[in-house]
């Protein structure tokens, strides 16, 4: 339930791209499942992922100039299509996707209606985290905490008041932490409804107690809908990350058995 804390393994690209879907995964109602992956693929995986892209997907991966960068999309969205082909009962190949104006991705009408099946992909620095449910809007961010990041300005330009301050007071060496946990909670939350990075500063995060979960404040106008809740992921030291919904109720770490 939302009282425990949410521990994340990762296991590698190479595992999920090997092992045939076979048993379809059913969703429990208000659940949101979580798989951590590596993407640490090997030559197959790479093929055998980017063979199951779509055409706008391959299109955003050739565009990318590193070639790091393009294998990793290539991994990250090719793993999110192994996971979804067990809770679809298809091929990942087979997973047909469209996405809004904002570029938020879904499954196709017809999937949709058939199954349900809400997502969100987020992946850095060689790890991904996915994120699936059934009828509720669903955000996941994932990012590896880095000192050299500038963090007086970007807080002050993108936080609200309040959090930039919160992040002042703080010790040079606390600031990255509490930045990342913050920025993580809020891109789960806008990733969640559609909304871009402009939202940021009307999306504020008031961090629980326990150390484990975060309400969510919108100001009067702010296209932010309620009620959202946000629960943190421990995915090991150095990282911060953070799962959105509405009207969520438990969270449940998923792997390969």
């Amino acid at each position: 339930m939302l009282d425990d804390n949410v521990l994340m393994s990762f296991c590698s690209i190479n595992q999920l791209t090997d092992v045939p879907w076979q048993n379809r995964i059913c969703l429990e109602p208000k659940a949101v499942h979580l798989w951590g992956i590596t993407l640490d693929g090997t030559r197959c995986s790479l093929e055998r992922c980017g063979d199951w892209l779509d055409e706008y997907e391959q299109d955003r991966a050739a565009r990318l100039v590193r070639e790091e960068d393009r294998w990793r999309y290539v991994l990250a969205h090719g793993g999110l299509r192994s996971v979804l082909s067990r809770y679809l009962d298809l091929g990942p190949a087979a997973v047909k996707m469209c996405r809004s104006e904002t570029g938020k991705p879904a499954l196709t009408k017809e999937l949709q209606g058939q199954f349900g099946i809400t997502f969100n992909l987020s992946h850095a620095h060689g790890r991904a985290l996915i994120a699936i449910s059934k009828g509720l809007e669903v955000g996941v961010d994932l990012e590896r905490i880095r000192s050299e990041v500038e963090i007086e300005k970007l807080s002050q330009r993108y936080f609200a008041p309040s959090e930039h301050a919160m992040i002042m007071q703080l010790t040079q060496e606390q600031r990255a932490a509490r930045f990342f946990r913050l920025w993580v909670a809020k891109e789960a939350v806008l990733k969640a409804q559609g909304i871009g990075l402009l939202g940021l500063g009307q999306c504020e995060i008031i961090l629980g107690g326990n150390g484990i979960d975060a309400e969510v404040l919108a100001p009067v106008r702010s296209p932010l809908e309620e009620s959202w809740k946000v629960r943190f992921l421990s995915c090991g030291e150095g990282w911060e990350a953070a799962v959105a919904a509405q009207g969520i109720e438990r969270v449940v770490p998923c792997g390969l058995v």
